[in-house]
């Protein structure tokens, strides 16, 4: 039977046994846990007991269904169910009271409001509860760009956590356990299955006194589900033996000026020594000419 034969048969059922049951009172009602939760890939189960305080009803007719679709129906004997849904108890029968339902495997599209009607001999009641659909998010993973980092490289860090529901959070934490999150933007995307795939980026540089970050997933709710930390190459051991730190003024004024002393006195050095190299030079040619004179002197007084 598809399911515009089910609706039909569902109209024509319930007009005909309200039209007799009109002048009865509801003995009936049902006991429904107004909003239950499922977790994503498991079993769900929605839970509905009929309660008749004086005595005992013949049930007719059972329904359940999400807003327009119909999911469930018992009809006189006859029951016809969409693919993933049955009542909860696989033996279930007209004595049976327990009329609830179970999903099969839980996904996002059940997530909502849900709605079950019983007809009896007795008489009819309908009662609405809300399923809500959880999954549990990845333990997140830290990439950083540049690849190695170190405390004297900017860079950028990304946290990345996916396949959960509803859409959750990501949060950066430093080494003291300080909130980095407000630096850090997120991007929330839905999936076809309806997860959610989160993303935040860390911009470090501006950041004094840290060498460890942590990123954190958190749910809906905001309950904490899974962190991972990342910690720069060369990381300091303790407070005192260094951090990235921007310089400050007074720094970046003396370091060009020690380079710059640095390049006068080499080139002050190299100087020195070719200065003395041409002295030494210049001597031993005088010493070359005095020689070569003592030879010519004899001659001329001979």
């Amino acid at each position: 039977m598809n399911m515009a034969s089910m609706c039909i048969l569902l109209i024509v059922t319930v007009i005909t046994i309200s039209v007799g049951n009109a002048k009865k009172e509801d003995f009936i009602s049902l006991d429904c846990k107004a909003e239950q939760l499922g977790q994503y890939g498991q079993q769900s189960l929605l839970e509905c007991v009929i309660n008749i305080p004086n005595g005992n009803a013949l049930i007719r007719v059972v329904t359940w269904k999400k807003a327009s679709s119909v999911l469930l129906v018992f009809n006189k004997g006859n029951l016809t169910k969409r693919q993933g849904y049955s009542f909860a108890e696989p033996s279930w029968n007209l004595s049976n009271m327990n009329v609830s339902l179970l999903i099969t495997n839980t996904a996002v599209e059940h997530d909502g409001l849900y709605e079950c009607m019983v007809i009896t001999d007795s008489g009819d009641h309908t009662e609405s509860l809300s399923l809500k659909v959880t999954a549990k998010y990845s333990k997140p993973t830290i990439v950083s760009s540049p690849k190695a980092m170190t405390l004297i490289t900017d860079g950028t860090l990304t946290c990345e956590s996916d396949g959960g529901y509803p859409k959750g959070e990501l949060r950066w934490f430093d080494e003291n356990n300080r909130e980095l999150t407000n630096d850090s933007p997120m991007e929330a995307k839905q999936t076809k299955t309806g997860l959610f795939q989160l993303s935040s980026k860390l911009v470090l540089g501006q950041i004094s006194d840290v060498s460890k970050y942590t990123c954190s997933v958190f749910n809906a709710s905001g309950g904490k589900e899974e962190e991972t930390t990342f910690e720069e190459l060369n990381a300091p051991n303790s407070p005192e033996k260094g951090f990235r730190k921007e310089l400050d003024p007074a720094t970046k004024i003396v370091a060009p000026v020690v380079v710059i002393g640095s390049l006068i006195a080499g080139l002050l050095i190299v100087m020195l020594i070719l200065r003395r190299r041409s002295k030494r030079e210049h001597h031993e040619v005088r010493l070359s000419d005095v020689e070569e004179g003592d030879d010519v002197c004899p001659d001329i007084l001979a």
